[in-house]
C-alpha cells in the first residue's frame, strides 16, 4: 500500500475516533455541568438550551474531526468528505427514528451542518498550518 494512501486511511480512522471521543467527553461534561440534562437524557426530554448545547457539541466535534484529518493527511481532500458522508449515513437513520422526539429544526441543524463543519475544520487546520490554497476542496 502506498504511503499516501496509508496516511489518508489513518487520517480517516483518526478523524472518526476524534469525533467519537470529543462527542463523548463533551457529553459527559454537559451531564456533569447540568444535572437537569443528565436527568432528562434517558427520556430525551430536553429544554431549548439543552438542545442548543447538544448542537454546539456536535459543531465542536465536527470541527475537531475535520482538523484531525487535516493534521494527519493535509493533501487528501477526499478524507474529510468521506468522513462527513459516513457520519451522515450513520446519523440519518438515528434522526429518522427520533424525528418525533425533537423539533425538525434540531434534526436539520445537525444533519445539514455535519459535512460542512468537518470540511471547515479541515480547511481551518490547513490555513493555520499555512497549507497552500490549492488543497481546498
Amino acid at each position: 500500500m502506498k504511503p499516501q494512501l496509508k496516511r489518508a486511511l489513518l487520517a480517516f480512522v483518526a478523524g472518526l475516533a476524534a469525533w467519537v471521543l470529543v462527542a463523548t467527553v463533551l457529553d459527559v461534561a454537559l451531564r456533569r455541568a447540568l444535572p437537569a440534562y443528565a436527568a432528562g437524557e434517558p427520556m430525551m426530554s430536553f429544554t431549548l438550551g439543552m438542545l442548543i448545547a447538544r448542537l454546539a457539541i456536535a459543531c465542536m466535534t465536527s470541527l475537531v474531526a475535520g482538523a484531525t484529518t487535516a493534521f494527519i493527511a493535509p493533501a487528501s481532500k477526499w478524507v474529510p468528505w468521506s468522513l462527513g458522508v459516513l457520519l451522515l449515513v450513520v446519523f440519518v437513520p438515528e434522526h429518522l427514528k427520533l424525528w418525533g422526539v425533537f423539533p425538525v429544526w434540531y434534526h436539520l441543524s445537525f444533519l445539514l451542518t455535519l459535512v460542512p463543519l468537518i470540511l471547515i475544520g479541515w480547511r481551518l487546520w490547513l490555513l493555520r498550518a499555512g497549507a497552500p490554497r490549492s488543497e481546498a476542496p
